[in-house]
């Protein structure tokens, strides 16, 4: 793939040229900025905020066709597949001297949030909330970690960090806690969906996502040095907040948050945040990313990956994967696989392995897994509770999961995973499970009959039948045949002299079925024969 080197504005751009976003330049109240973004089917640039001087922008990803054009792809499932580069060929960030967002520097007394048009979004929220922060950090052991964490304003220059679920991050917070010192943090806003989605990839400790959005991109990632804190930004943002996480632990209550779940969270305890610099372009512009959907379609493709290599590490051949939409592309999968014998269940054990993936439905190739009706069907019609329904309890579980007990603050709660095996079961005749399908449909198109077409008008034969019912027992003695492929063998007939020379055949007790229904000769090797008694 090619290098894509396309900053921020210029995907605003891109947008502005392919008719998905829109520039509002009438004076917008700050506090209409949230549900204006969610009736719109577009992005939305706020020129004319009032009270604020900086321009705000919102839902640039907010789209299945938005996210596939931030990654340059001309389908959904290549940002997977371009995920995948980056984790596989990953490129390392360069440092450059300086970057834009230096044009203007507030340092110390002068730094003041709440200048910054920073818009509330549910209205149960808990206030103002930076939510499109890439969030860098260092541990003096593990090394560089990027994420994406919501910080709800409280002071001029006060935070929150919103670090509930067990991820590298609440881990730096926590080391440098239990040793008493505050953990630097740069928080780069107005950054390329790239720099994004590589943030949030849940990468293994140590390994830096900014390499990993680098090799997304297939070219380094520009990262600059920091005013006050010894921690690069991200060159090309908009805004930047230099920060520390206080060492106070999780005792702060804050929130309530609008979940990816499209629900309102509950209060969460967090550890406060102090900023020590804002820095921004002269000309900046806010970015507000949008719950829920905005966070959707660029994290689903990290579950598909992560459960692609899952199964991949055991063996199973997956023929597609669907990280459902109702499953706020977090908590479902639909998986169908090209089964082998007992790799139903193989399959779930891999998928549930995978992230916070709370309830996954393996299927066999032949269901749609993008169909939710043909899955339900295949749950319906090739599952047993007993057999096929595989839990799994006391699991890590995502706090955000309303069904779980309220647990203490800062205790990871654990709840059930659940798999159903909904594959065709090992010694089951496959003759239950095909599909019916009607004859002649490569030929007979109602289109052309409600324009006129007509069939040949074949007259009857009575007396045809006896040597007729010979020609059809001849056939059937070669290899059983479907009443439809008889009738169809034997079209130079018209079809009540077909079946009235079936119906010979039977009466004279030559007739039988094979075990899929085929018409054989009675007495046959190939002849069903009636199931033992018990």
């Amino acid at each position: 793939m090619s290098a894509m080197t396309e900053k921020f504005r210029g995907f605003l751009d891109r947008l502005r040229a392919a008719g998905e976003l829109i520039d509002l330049r009438q004076p917008v109240d700050i506090r209409h900025i949230a549900t204006l973004v969610d009736q719109s089917d577009k992005a939305l640039v706020f020129h004319n905020v009032v009270g604020y001087q900086m321009p705000v922008v919102s839902g640039i990803i907010r789209s299945r066709e938005r996210a596939i054009l931030s990654m340059g792809c001309a389908e959904y499932g290549e940002i997977e597949r371009k995920l995948q580069q980056g984790i596989s060929q990953p490129i390392n960030p360069v440092r450059v001297a300086s970057a834009p967002a230096r044009e203007v520097v507030a340092t110390g007394d002068a730094v003041d949030l709440f200048r910054l048009p920073i818009p509330m979004s549910s209205i149960y929220d808990g206030g103002p909330m930076v939510t499109a922060g890439v969030v860098i950090a260092r541990d003096p052991e593990y090394g560089m970690n990027c994420g994406i964490y919501r910080f709800m304003v409280k002071e001029r220059d006060l935070t929150g960090i919103d670090i509930v679920t067990p991820n590298n991050m609440r881990l730096f917070a926590q080391r440098a806690h239990e040793v008493g010192r505050p953990c630097p943090i740069s928080i780069s806003i107005g950054t390329h969906p790239i720099e994004i989605m590589g943030a949030g990839y849940r990468a293994p400790i140590g390994m830096d996502e900014m390499a990993v959005a680098g090799g997304i991109r297939g070219a380094p990632v520009e990262l600059a040095p920091c005013e006050t804190i010894d921690l690069p930004y991200i060159a090309d943002a908009e805004l930047v907040l230099e920060a520390e996480i206080l060492p106070t632990g999780w005792t702060q209550p804050e929130g309530r948050f609008g979940e990816f779940t499209a629900l309102m969270g509950g209060l969460h305890w967090n550890p406060n945040v102090r900023v020590k610099a804002v820095l921004h372009r002269r000309d900046a512009m806010y970015y507000a990313l949008h719950m829920p959907w905005e966070n959707t379609w660029l994290a689903a493709p990290t579950r598909y990956q992560a459960i692609r290599q899952a199964l991949k590490t055991a063996g199973v051949q997956v023929k597609d994967i669907n990280v459902t939409l109702g499953g706020r592309a977090f908590w479902h999968a639909v998986i169908s696989i090209r089964k082998q014998a007992g790799e139903g269940k193989n399959a779930l054990l891999a998928a549930l392995s995978v992230l916070d993936l709370k309830h996954a439905v393996v299927v066999d190739e032949d269901i749609d897994v993008w169909n939710p009706v043909e899955v339900e069907w295949a749950i319906a019609t090739r599952v047993q509770g007993d057999r096929d329904i595989v839990v799994i309890p006391g699991a890590r579980a995502k706090p955000l999961d309303p069904s779980l007990p309220v647990t203490p603050p800062g205790v990871v709660p654990t709840g059930a995973k659940v798999g159903v095996d909904a594959t065709i079961g090992e010694g089951i005749p496959r003759e239950r499970f095909e599909r019916i399908s009607y004859a002649y449909a490569e030929r007979a198109k109602i289109a052309d009959y409600v324009a006129g077409k007509a069939d040949p008008v074949l007259v009857a034969g009575a007396g045809r039948v006896p040597a007729l019912a010979e020609e059809i027992f001849a056939a059937i003695g070669q290899a059983p045949l479907y009443y439809q492929d008889i009738a169809d063998r034997f079209s130079g007939a018209d079809f009540q002299t077909v079946a009235r020379a079936l119906g010979l055949l039977h009466e004279q007790g030559r007739l039988w079925q094979t075990a899929e229904g085929r018409m054989c000769v009675r007495g046959s090797a190939q002849a069903a024969r009636p199931p033992a008694r018990a």
